[in-house]
Order: C-alpha cells, then sequence, then structure tokens
C-alpha cells in the first residue's frame, strides 16, 4: 500500500519521525504540495490508497483523478481544505485529528492576552535598545499596562479549548462568559452561559475558540463590533475567518476596539495588503498556537492510529460518514 504526505513539513519539519507510519506502507512525504496547481497534488498522489494533508486542496478533481485513493486523512482537525461532501459520495472517507492542541492552543491564547496587556515584547527589545540604561527613572512603560483580575472574558466557542482557556483566566480572577450550542454541565463549572449580544456587551475581552462555518465567517464584523464595549480586546488563533478583517482594522484605528491578539488570518500566508498589518494596537503571529512539539507529536501518533484503522476495516475519527 502506498501513502503520500502532500504538506509534511508543518508538522515534522525534522523534530519529529515518520518512521511509525512508514511501517503501515511505502511512504512518500512532501514538505508542500502546489495549494493552486491541482496537477502537482494529482501526479504526486499517482496511485497511493491513502493520502495525507493539512492545507493543500483535495477537490472533486483530485479526486476524479485519483481513483486508488481509498482514504484522505488530515493532519489537523479542520477538513474544510477536503472536497469531503463529494469524497464521502464516492466513498472514500476523510479522517481528522479531533483532539491534540487543547493545551496548547489555551495557552497561547492566553499568552496573545498577556501581551496585550503588557506588550512584553516592545518592552524586551527596548531594554536592549538602550532606553533603559539611558532612562532617568528606575523604571519606564511605553503602552498603558491593563490587569485582568475583575474583568470580564467573553468565550465564544465553549468546547475543549475555550474551557481550558476559561479555566485560566478564571484563575486569574476573571468572570467568564460563554456563548455556544450545546452548552454542557462542565461548562457551567467554569462560567455563565449567555446569548451572543449579552457576551458582546458585557465582556472586556472577546476571545473566539469556534468551528468555521458558513454561519459564522466574519462573525466579528462592524455589526457585532458596534454591540461590543469600548475597548474591548479581542483574539482569534481559532480560524481567520471568523472576523472580518477591514471592519476589526476600522475599529482599532478609530479607538472602539481597544487591542486584538491575532494567531490567524482570513487568507494565509497573510497578504501583504491585510488592512490588519497598518492597524493600531493589532499583534499578529503566523499561525503557531497548534506547534508545539507535544501537540505536533500528537497529530503525528493519530495520524498513525487513523490508518491503522483503516488497514482493520474500522475507520475512526471519520467526519463524512456516519
Amino acid at each position: 500500500m502506498k501513502i503520500v504526505v502532500l504538506d509534511g513539513y508543518t508538522e515534522n519539519p525534522g523534530d519529529l519521525s515518520w518512521d511509525e507510519l512508514g511501517k503501515l506502507g511505502e511512504l512518500t512525504v512532501y514538505d508542500r504540495t502546489s495549494l493552486t496547481d491541482e496537477d502537482e497534488a494529482i501526479a504526486r498522489i499517482g496511485d497511493a490508497e491513502v493520502v495525507f494533508t493539512n492545507k493543500t486542496p483535495i477537490t472533486k478533481k483530485i479526486i476524479d483523478a485519483c481513483p486508488g485513493m481509498k482514504m484522505i486523512s488530515m493532519l489537523a482537525t479542520g477538513y474544510n481544505v477536503v472536497d469531503y461532501v463529494y469524497a464521502a459520495e464516492k466513498g472514500v472517507p476523510v479522517a481528522n485529528v479531533p483532539t491534540y492542541g487543547t493545551a496548547s492552543v489555551s495557552q497561547f491564547s492566553i499568552a496573545l492576552l498577556l501581551e496585550v496587556c503588557h506588550h512584553i515584547g516592545h518592552h524586551d527589545a527596548s531594554v536592549h535598545a538602550g532606553n533603559w540604561a539611558s532612562c532617568i527613572d528606575w523604571c519606564y512603560w511605553d503602552y498603558p499596562l491593563i490587569e485582568l483580575e475583575g474583568k470580564t472574558m467573553g468565550v465564544i466557542g465553549f468546547g475543549r479549548i475555550g474551557q481550558t482557556e476559561g479555566r485560566i483566566a478564571k484563575a486569574m480572577g476573571m468572570k467568564v462568559l460563554a456563548y455556544d450550542l450545546y452548552p454542557n454541565d462542565s461548562g457551567r463549572e467554569i462560567g455563565e452561559y449567555v446569548d451572543l449580544d449579552t457576551l458582546y456587551a458585557k465582556s472586556d475581552v472577546i476571545t473566539l475558540h469556534c468551528n468555521l462555518t458558513p454561519e459564522n465567517t466574519c462573525l466579528i464584523n462592524k455589526e457585532s463590533i458596534a454591540k461590543m464595549k469600548d475597548g474591548v480586546i479581542l483574539i482569534n488563533n481559532a480560524r481567520g475567518q471568523l472576523i472580518n478583517e477591514q471592519d476589526v482594522a476600522d475599529a482599532l484605528n478609530s479607538g472602539k476596539m481597544g487591542a486584538a491578539g491575532l494567531d490567524v488570518v482570513y487568507t494565509e500566508p497573510i497578504r501583504a495588503d491585510n488592512p490588519l498589518l497598518q492597524a493600531k494596537n493589532c499583534i499578529i503571529t503566523p499561525h503557531i498556537s497548534w506547534a508545539p512539539k507535544e501537540s505536533r507529536q500528537r497529530i503525528m501518533d493519530c495520524a498513525v492510529f487513523n490508518v491503522k484503522a483503516y488497514l482493520d476495516g474500522k475507520p475512526v475519527n471519520v467526519v463524512n460518514m456516519k
């Protein structure tokens, strides 16, 4: 059996091993495959039976051109880059990695928030540039510093990651509000479920941890921002498409939104003309919340598990078939 990994570099830039996956078949790993050239993907898949992708699209054309492909497995939780509906019609299961980065992603969300509050990176660079050594006072700060205790965090999407972040926020003395389509008891132990308008109106910090759907694309837009507190802080390390970037940039530049910490953008890699690059008080990191070695090892382990289950005739983590 042939196994092809279309874009393995971000999963394993050299600090992990593909060996366990290689024991299951004839393995070929490509660092990157074109996101736009379907013919390149078709040529690389060839007659492979199992194909892994992270961000490389697998379209209807590719599925039709590769009839030997019997399983598609994600190196991620999200699977929107695959035409999973058509794959199901062709009898091809699409499997994902449902849980791997709960701790890492929630930790990073808090890191973004703390950077917004303290501008640690800026002040470190300032000290190394000599500004403290030449300062007439014993300390200084270039931005207002923010204490979080007593403030309210609103979490949109209160699943595993949202609840983990909520527990951290609660430990820091914050009140936690949550919006989720499926409230549960574990969530109620951490925060209070409210409707979106209430969350917008009462939150000092709003964080996004929901899946991307057609219904919530550009959820954060000028209409929803108008319902928020003046000076609200927005944190997004879920999906870039959850926000209207121009509307958020406008809100930052006008002062309606106090700051934003973002690890994801609408189009990745980020476009040079993205309005957020010129927005005030906007911290942007290159989609690295998921990337600690520990998280990536869990992805690798699940990738192997998914293939073993497929070979046993009992596929698991399948997202496009019942």
